[in-house]
């Protein structure tokens, strides 16, 4: 685990596979994101680190429902009482009641490749395949995003999944774009802005379409759901999915 401060009062935690933040002003904390289920001692830990007590969080945003994502959040919903919301479209998806996620046949499919073995491995330890959805999470409002630390605006990005976000932070020149691009993956041989490999996405030419529709955003700080954060204008990063 590594924590940063790549802008003011925005912490990015880098995980074993994923990553989370945490958003901290004057009026107190919220978290973006959860890591894996096996990941939560490195969340409290993290929000610890900042001397900040995980039972203060204000609330849990989740950009998307996959269980590198999700993996802290019913856990803080139950033990704290910490609200985990997220996007409208994609409430069922962190409820447990859809899923959209690779399969396992996808992940077969590519198997005997070294780094998808590795990959793979990394996945089960982590206990993706126990993960717990959070059952209580909610949608949330531009109204609730607003009254939270960070003053959090929500952008519907659907293609990786239907109800796919970035959050902008917009005092801090930052974006949260979890899973819409990267700057690494596990699989990956790139360095750098770059989309998951297709079999992660619900809708891949959609999740192409959605990320290149951020271009006019203003923000120099990306902070992606796996990879090191990046230092660039958005587009410059948007840019370079193409190539």
């Amino acid at each position: 685990m590594n924590i940063s401060e790549p802008a003011p009062g925005v912490f990015f935690v880098e995980g074993p596979a994923s990553n989370w933040l945490i958003v901290r002003d004057s009026t107190g904390f919220i978290l973006i994101d959860g890591g894996y289920p096996a990941d939560r001692d490195l969340v409290l830990n993290s929000i610890r680190g900042l001397g900040l007590e995980p039972a203060d969080a204000k609330a849990m945003l989740i950009t998307h429902g996959h269980v590198d994502h999700t993996g802290s959040a019913a856990y803080f919903s139950r033990t704290f009482g910490t609200p985990i919301l997220c996007s409208p479209e994609e409430l069922a998806h962190v409820q447990g009641k859809e899923k959209h996620q690779v399969t396992p046949g996808q992940v077969l499919a590519r198997v005997w490749r070294p780094k998808v073995f590795r990959w793979m491995l990394h996945v089960i330890k982590a206990k993706a395949l126990q993960a717990e959805p959070a059952t209580q999470a909610q949608p949330w409002t531009v109204e609730k995003l607003q009254s939270l630390p960070g003053k959090p605006e929500a952008i519907l990005l659907p293609g990786h999944t239907p109800g796919n976000v970035a959050i902008l932070l917009p005092d801090a020149v930052a974006i949260a774009v979890g899973d819409s691009f990267v700057s690494g993956h596990p699989i990956s041989s790139k360095h750098g802005p770059q989309m998951l490999h297709t079999m992660y996405h619900h809708d891949p030419a959609a999740a192409l379409s959605s990320a290149l529709h951020m271009e006019s955003l203003p923000a120099n700080v990306i902070l992606p759901g796996h990879g090191p954060a990046l230092h660039m204008p958005l587009a410059e990063a948007l840019s370079a999915l193409q190539a």
